[in-house]
């Protein structure tokens, strides 16, 4: 072999391993300097910030109580339409408690601890910062209210619940990064700004 094609030869080697390492560190590299930190998911649908961190953390323990405040119906409320509404926001919130609580977990944050049910002065004031949720004196008087003492009670708190709600979401709206949690913050908008007017109604006040 002539010291050309040796030369070439060598050259071509060098190249090829070259191109082997590269390619090797884009497979075990996520791109943000994290090796193999499986963030493949999350790229998929966008990355996320704070203010989707704070909203899934403060929603999950807000829908929490709402749901908490509906299972009462069926036992307490007297009028039809009440226990009705009440079926519809379990069903509708329990599932996003299970979403929210999904993206912390893949996020790598800490998913609220569950207090509601629990014992007066335990469970029922979860998060007083947290917009319309109910104070421990509050849940303490529905759980003991029934028929129509209970349905008022029950819309009229449920109203201020759905305010708060409503509040949050617009905040993560605008602030929120992670796209499928703008779109849930949107939905909670959309549906529950369309039962408290329904509640309002209820109420007599629409």
């Amino acid at each position: 072999m002539t010291a050309q094609r040796r030369f070439v030869r060598r050259t071509v080697l060098a190249v090829t391993a070259s191109v082997a390492a590269l390619t090797l560190a884009a497979c075990g590299n996520d791109g943000d300097g994290k090796a193999g930190s499986g963030t493949a998911s999350a790229t998929a649908t966008g990355g996320h910030n704070a203010a989707d961190v704070s909203f899934s953390k403060e929603m999950i323990q807000h829908h929490r109580q709402a749901v908490e405040m509906a299972g009462l119906a069926a036992g307490h409320a007297s009028s039809a339409q009440v226990k009705s509404l009440a079926t519809k926001i379990e069903g509708a919130q329990a599932p996003e408690i299970k979403t929210m609580s999904g993206w912390l977990t893949s996020w790598g944050e800490q998913v609220p601890q569950d207090m509601s049910g629990m014992d007066s002065g335990m469970g029922h004031d979860m998060s007083s910062s947290t917009p319309g949720m109910m104070s421990d004196a509050d849940m303490g008087k529905l759980e003991k209210a029934s028929g129509a003492d209970f349905d008022a009670m029950f819309l009229t708190m449920m109203i201020e619940h759905h305010e708060g709600a409503v509040s949050m979401a617009k905040a993560e709206k605008t602030d929120g990064e992670y796209k499928p949690a703008t779109k849930l913050a949107a939905g909670v908008i959309t549906a529950q700004s369309a039962e408290i007017e329904q509640m309002n109604k209820m109420l007599g006040k629409g």
